[in-house]
């Protein structure tokens, strides 16, 4: 987790040049100028920026570039200014340089020589093994633009992100589920819930099985999203009782919408991704829509700043299975992208955006999508409360991972079906809650609503600057 073994190939900067090129209307320097103008002024320490580099401290003290920027003089108190005149210079020469730099330049260097030497301080015991990249590894990375996962939810359309991300097959997939198993007349929260708890674990069982880097392995994505396949896998879906966990994988290469006889045991798909991303939505006074996700993997990443540079590199390579396995689709190999759950998600009614949202949250980010989805689609919760509303998270494990006012709610009730719970995290942890989503919705009338946590990591941040579309 805290080393130079765990950094894979910096991905954003292409990401941003990429987009930049294709729908831009400002250069990389315009766009990253606000950045570097904060990183420079710095800003205000809330309490969970804290608490994440209290909970981080002794990783952060490993390196001596770590400790002289985020623990100069201990952990940052809450109220106190951040400034970051390292990271401001850093995107300044991006903006000037291009992304090249990063890739094929000065920068390129730097970053392949801190993976392999990481600039320890002795001041901890934490091992820290060396890494391997080189230049030629960031000169040979791409930014790949795929087509996006779809699948047709009611009447409404709902895109994701394709593989080597798990996020789009598995919401789509869940929700597939849900619709070949919706009961004729209206169901209230309690049922409601119990199938969705259901549901995703039958899409997890097929996540862990299928998904994993497509110039890799051949992702099955089609057939993940088929609504035969959905209803074969719906009839695993007992509306009354829990399956008993772990469920077992479909059969993707023979399915025919029809039930079959069951399946033997499943395996529960070994969990390592961090709960830490970062996600942000907007919409302009036109309608364009951009759900937006990036991350290091956990909070920290690999714990290693590079000198001089500002920036943390990440530790996403800790995302492809710990345990070898060849028949694994997400076991590690040279130039391979590790399996993800990012769930960036946009949904249109007859062609036109009226929701997108996503969240941190490791392979809780999925769930936590789907919920807000079946919050404001299925149950009829006003955006707002579909994100406030306490949540659960079912990843094909024997007991479901909640937060304790999801347990408290709906514990006793989901229980006379067969649940059993677990609860998300220490209390007062930044584990404890489940996601951080952000939220944009387009009602008919043109107008926008903007909605973030109200109280989840210390409370998101969302406004509206025009409060409709534009005619």
């Amino acid at each position: 987790m805290t080393s130079g073994v765990s950094v894979g190939v910096p991905g954003t900067p292409a990401t941003w040049q990429t987009a930049l090129d294709r729908w831009g209307s400002v250069s990389l320097a315009a766009a990253l100028r606000p950045a570097a103008r904060l990183a420079q002024r710095g800003f205000v320490v809330d309490d969970t920026f804290a608490l994440q580099t209290r909970e981080n401290a002794e990783r952060f003290r490993t390196f001596t570039s770590t400790t002289d920027l985020f623990l100069a003089d201990g952990v940052p108190r809450a109220g106190s200014r951040f400034l970051n005149p390292d990271l401001a210079r850093t995107y300044r020469q991006l903006g000037a340089k291009g992304v090249g730099w990063l890739y094929t330049g000065r920068l390129a260097a730097e970053v392949a020589r801190t993976v392999r030497q990481p600039p320890l301080s002795g001041a901890t015991g934490l091992p820290v093994p060396p890494g391997s990249m080189t230049v030629e590894d960031l000169a040979t990375y791409e930014a790949l633009v795929q087509a996006p996962t779809s699948i047709e939810y009611g009447d409404h359309e709902v895109y994701g992100m394709a593989p080597s991300s798990s996020g789009g097959t598995t919401v789509g997939e869940s929700l597939n589920i849900l619709e070949q198993s919706r009961p004729a007349g209206p169901a209230g929260a309690v049922p409601t819930l119990h199938r969705y708890l259901e549901a995703t674990a039958l899409a997890f069982a097929d996540r862990g099985r299928y998904v994993g880097d497509p110039a890799f392995v051949d992702v099955p994505t089609a057939a993940l999203l088929d609504d035969r396949f959905a209803r074969e896998r719906a009839c695993s879906l007992d509306p009354d009782t829990a399956a008993a966990k772990p469920v077992p994988a479909g059969d993707v290469t023979s399915y025919d919408g029809v039930c079959a006889a069951p399946a033997g045991a499943g395996t529960t798909d070994g969990d390592t991704e961090n709960l830490s991303t970062t996600h942000l939505t907007t919409a302009d006074r036109w309608g364009n829509v951009v759900a937006y996700m990036l991350t290091i993997e956990q909070t920290g990443g690999s714990g290693i700043v590079v000198p001089g540079r500002g920036f943390l590199l990440n530790n996403e390579l800790t995302d492809f299975s710990t345990v070898y396995d060849p028949d694994d689709p997400n076991r590690i190999e040279p130039g391979k992208r590790p399996r993800s759950s990012m769930a960036p998600t946009i949904v249109l009614r007859d062609g036109r955006p009226v929701l997108a949202l996503g969240s941190p949250g490791g392979s809780t980010i999925i769930t936590t999508v789907l919920q807000v989805l079946l919050n404001r689609l299925d149950l009829g919760l006003g955006l707002p409360d579909a994100v406030a509303a306490p949540r659960a998270s079912q990843r094909n494990t024997a007991a479901v991972t909640a937060e304790q006012a999801f347990i408290d709610t709906y514990g006793a009730a989901l229980a006379t079906y067969g649940h059993t719970f677990t609860v998300a995290g220490p209390p007062g942890s930044s584990a404890a809650e489940i996601g951080a989503v952000a939220a944009v919705e387009i009602g008919p009338d043109g107008r926008l609503t903007a909605v973030a946590e109200p109280t989840r990591r210390g409370g998101g941040a969302a406004g509206v600057v025009l409060p409709t579309l534009s005619p």
